[in-house]
């Protein structure tokens, strides 16, 4: 499937696959999709917000999550997954963008998932959804978002 991507959509997914290791996750999910676009400049120009704030805004959500299940990891790191031979797999929410994105780009005249394509279907996350809660959190609006893809002119 990663043969359709461009250049840059295959890079977004690489800077997920890291993020998630930076994060301690085993697992790539949509947050990491959502701080994997962020790396790329156009995208982060595009969402109005950088990839340091997403990556605050994160954390804080996480130590809320856990402080409200009474876990206090005020001053613990969380240490980075260990390089592995085994593909990182995507949680079901991340693979449920694939085919949100292969539907965006049918809808255009492309031959291959863009950024664009990425970033719009992670915008179709819905709460509970991590990357939907930290898109909440940074006051990205989402239909300002898919004007600007849709009409870069603008």
């Amino acid at each position: 499937m990663f043969e359709k991507f461009t250049p840059d959509a295959r890079q977004t997914i690489v800077a997920a696959l890291e993020e998630s290791r930076l994060r301690g996750d085993r697992r790539i999910g949509t947050e990491h999709l959502l701080l994997g676009l962020l790396h790329q400049p156009d995208a982060a120009r595009i969402l109005g917000t950088d990839l340091h704030a997403a990556r605050s805004i994160l954390n804080a959500l996480d130590r809320s999550a856990l402080a409200a299940i009474g876990i206090d990891v005020e001053g613990v790191d969380r240490p980075p997954v260990p390089a592995s031979r085994k593909r990182t797999p995507f949680t079901s929410g991340a693979r449920a963008v694939i085919p949100r994105a292969v539907a965006e780009m049918k809808k255009t005249t492309n031959h291959g998932i863009t950024l664009e394509h990425l970033l719009l279907a992670v915008l179709e996350c819905e709460r509970p959804d991590p990357a939907a809660d930290l898109i909440a959190h940074l006051g990205i609006d989402r239909a300002v978002v898919r004007e600007r893809v849709r009409n870069p002119r603008s």
